[in-house]
Parts: structure tokens; C-alpha cells; sequence
């Protein structure tokens, strides 16, 4: 597997059920969530802009593509949240298997961060993105093409603790929509 194929593959709706120990707080959190995965062209201007930010051409991008996410979290009573972000591949020219990653908003911290991406023989597709107070590793594989696993570590910024492990399940409910 590549990264367009696993882009292909984690296109459309999905909705998640995750668990989550914030060691930290000593807290278990149960979340369930809705996810939309679109794709975008290169020529899409948030694409182009986060590119710019970054200083990539885009013409060496592949597969850019939006989430967004709504939820409920049992942390607080009637907790909610929602977010979206634009995600821009980056395919290392000499392995297809790895590469770098665009998040207009990380995962640990909301703020833009470039991640490193691999794809595993066995298709698991592990980001590892280093943020200032933290560092994030997510490993996201595929059951079956409806069906997907994901597993997250926020780390402290040395790497040398473990701050909250997630783990969610995530199944399709929906096709691919387009950004028009």
C-alpha cells in the first residue's frame, strides 16, 4: 500500500467509537464521533495556502484531503466538539511507502505541524508528528475496507512519557462526497 491508497481507502463517512486513558488527569474518557473524509485538488486554494505556509511546491503534494469531525465525549455532561482540517500528503520521491504530512491543525496541539508518515508491509499507516509541548504517534490500519482501527500516543515533548492512549474502532457509514 501507498499513500493514495490508503487516501482512497479512508475517504467518506465514518463514525468512530474511541477510548481514551488521559494518564495525566488519571481520567478514562468514551467518545463517539462522526468523521468526513473529502478529498481536494491541488488546486484548491486552503491547499495551495498551506503549502505556502510551509514552503512545499505544491506540484510534489499528493492526495490532499479535509476531515472534520462532530462528537460527544462522557468527560463532562453533554460535552461536545467539532473541528475540521486540511491534511496535504507529501510522497518521499525515492519510497512510496513514506513521506511527510500537512495538518493545517495537529492532533496534539491545534496548531499547523508537519508529521512523518510510513506504511508498513502489513498496510499500517504510522504518523509520527513532534509538536512543542508533545509528541503525537498514530497508527491507523484497515480491517477490511469498511472497517478501520487507530490507535494514538501523545507523548511528552522528549518522547520519554506517555501522557494519553487512545484507541478507536471506526466503521464506514457513508460514501466519498466531493468538494464542489
Amino acid at each position: 500500500m501507498d499513500i493514495s491508497k490508503f487516501v482512497e481507502l479512508s475517504l467518506g463517512s465514518w463514525r468512530s467509537q474511541r477510548s481514551a486513558h488521559h494518564l495525566a488527569f488519571s481520567h478514562f474518557e468514551q467518545v463517539t464521533s462522526t468523521i468526513e473524509i473529502i478529498p481536494l485538488t491541488q488546486e484548491d486554494n486552503n491547499v495551495i495556502e498551506l503549502c505556502k505556509l510551509n514552503e512545499i511546491d505544491p506540484k510534489i503534494i499528493a492526495h490532499p484531503f479535509r476531515m472534520s469531525w462532530e462528537g460527544e465525549s462522557d468527560w463532562d455532561e453533554a460535552a461536545t466538539f467539532e473541528g475540521t482540517t486540511i491534511l496535504v500528503p507529501i510522497p518521499d520521491p525515492d519510497n512510496p511507502k513514506t513521506g511527510r504530512l500537512l495538518r493545517e491543525q495537529g492532533y496534539a496541539e491545534t496548531i499547523p505541524s508537519i508529521g512523518k508518515y510510513e506504511i508498513t508491509e502489513d498496510g499500517t499507516f504510522i504518523l509520527l508528528t513532534a509538536y512543542e509541548r508533545a509528541t503525537a504517534e498514530e497508527k491507523i490500519w484497515f480491517v477490511n475496507p469498511n472497517f478501520r482501527l487507530r490507535v494514538s500516543l501523545i507523548k511528552t515533548s522528549e518522547g520519554t512519557g506517555v501522557v494519553t492512549a487512545s484507541f478507536s474502532s471506526e466503521i464506514r457509514s457513508g460514501s466519498v462526497k466531493s468538494e464542489s
